[in-house]
């Protein structure tokens, strides 16, 4: 099987100050990021080349056909793997802002209006109990983009879903330079979010 690897940012580590501060990234990175790939990896090997021939993507989207005893720990790391990947993806200098065409179209639809819905994002991801995720989807059911919560790394994809925007509140995210203030750290992230990023998802998933 073809393993893994811990891709490589696609700004510098203090690209996102003063918002995330460099040694959140490089540690969020080179330590988390790297232990969910090492140990994605390392579930894949026990499983059958059926299964470790899929993309990560389709082994998420279809996690039940994944071995019970194996399952826990795909779920867990192939969603940290993913995830983060989306995440570092999710961000920019110089970032913030608010979305235009299809996918501000999709927003006001969904929401009524960008400020509706970076309310909604930001007070119910902010009291997300424990470690999670928020999650701006696309659900193929409904054509519509809708608001998500998922606990620890768990990927939108094993409920069916599209990730196009993710905001990562594990403390690790956030400890060195906001503490327990989860609700600034969010605030701040508003300013770094890269909406072209987020559009090119949504013109995808459709």
């Amino acid at each position: 099987m073809g393993k893994y690897t811990l891709p490589e940012l696609p700004y510098a580590y203090d690209a996102l100050e003063p918002h995330i501060d460099a040694k959140t990234m490089e540690i969020h990175h080179t330590k988390h990021h790297q232990a969910y790939t090492d140990k994605l990896n390392a579930a894949l090997e026990k499983c059958s080349s059926d299964i470790q021939n899929k993309d990560i993507l389709e082994i998420l989207g279809n996690i039940d056909q994944v071995p019970e005893d194996q399952k826990g720990a795909i779920n867990f790391n192939g969603g940290g793997y993913d995830n983060h990947k989306l995440f570092w993806h999710n961000m920019k200098a110089n970032g913030g802002g608010e979305p235009g065409g299809a996918l501000a179209d999709a927003i006001n639809t969904s929401f009524g209006n960008f400020a509706d819905f970076k309310t909604k994002f930001s007070s119910t991801t902010a009291v997300l109990q424990g470690s999670g995720w928020g999650w701006l989807v696309y659900n193929p059911s409904s054509s519509k983009v809708e608001y998500t919560k998922m606990p620890n790394q768990t990927s939108p994809r094993t409920k069916g879903l599209v990730p196009l925007l993710g905001l990562d509140v594990w403390e690790h995210a956030y400890y060195l330079k906001y503490q327990n203030k989860r609700p600034d750290y969010i605030a701040a992230w508003w300013n770094v979010v890269n909406w072209d990023e987020v559009d090119s998802r949504l013109s995808k998933a459709k």
